[in-house]
């Protein structure tokens, strides 16, 4: 009798200790701050974000990457190969079209734009054969160094690049590539003030909510339109490419684009690349 009655005891302590009635706050935050005090908390936290934004932006340009062909030393597999190119720019994975049946030496011609974070300066490259009915194989590999000159000048820079694969480092064959950089932002966009938004106060008089004049940050302007969009360009855009019949149409596009439209300065870079 005495072990159930401490049994018995033993339960209600239990319940006592930890199924007693909760108080009312619990799980609750309680809010501290007067009206003002949060109105300033939150025009505070909006100046940061509008700050931060704008130093992440600042600090981003566009790099623009012309995949144009590869020369491989060798056609894995029965058939032709179809390659395709996948490209690692910081956190991020472009891939380009597939050249079916381009064996050994594949064409893409494909404009990748890219946008480069302050820091980021090398490109890791793969060239994949497409399979219908296994994986994708990995044919060949390499990272890539972006020149200094690109990001700091805006030089546009074309060459090959060796890759490296199943016959040892750099010994798979090359790819040639066109690169180009252009600030995303230029600094007229950085000095836009933050825009005015109307969000209701934290006082309340009686049943009616003031609004108070918070900054809060909105998306930035969009970018200037790309030269070889604009309705002149097309016939400058044909003279380039009559005077380079070998280089690539979408290669000269990419050019002109990186020289900001100038005809003169396009010729130049195109001469350079034809050397």
């Amino acid at each position: 009798m005495e072990t159930e009655k401490s049994f018995e005891q033993c339960e209600e302590w239990r319940k006592r200790a930890f199924l007693g009635p909760l108080p009312p706050n619990f799980l609750r935050i309680e809010n501290t701050m007067s009206g003002n005090q949060q109105e300033e908390a939150d025009r505070q936290a909006a100046f940061a974000l509008h700050h931060m934004q704008n130093q992440t932006m600042s600090n981003m340009g566009r790099l623009t990457i012309t995949v144009v062909q590869a020369k491989l030393v060798k056609n894995y597999g029965f058939t032709s190969m179809d390659p395709y190119v996948r490209l690692r720019v910081g956190h991020t994975i472009y891939e380009t079209h597939t050249d079916r049946r381009g064996g050994k030496n594949p064409h893409w011609n494909k404009v990748i734009h890219v946008f480069l974070p302050q820091g980021v300066n090398k490109i890791y490259i793969e060239i994949y054969d497409e399979c219908s009915f296994t994986m994708d194989e990995l044919i060949a590999w390499g990272h890539i160094d972006i020149p200094p000159q690109v990001i700091e000048k805006g030089t546009t820079y074309e060459d090959w690049y060796l890759l490296s694969g199943k016959q040892g480092d750099n010994q798979e064959g090359s790819i040639n590539l066109v690169l180009s950089y252009q600030v995303r932002y230029p600094k007229a966009y950085m000095e836009v003030p933050a825009p005015v938004m109307m969000v209701p106060s934290t006082n309340v008089i009686g049943n009616i909510a003031p609004y108070a004049p918070v900054n809060v940050y909105t998306a930035p302007p969009a970018p200037p339109v790309l030269p070889s969009t604009l309705p002149n360009a097309e016939a400058e855009l044909k003279q380039l490419s009559e005077m380079f019949p070998n280089i690539d149409k979408e290669v000269i596009k990419s050019v002109y684009d990186a020289n900001g439209g100038k005809k003169d300065m396009s010729v130049n870079s195109l001469l350079t690349m034809a050397e």
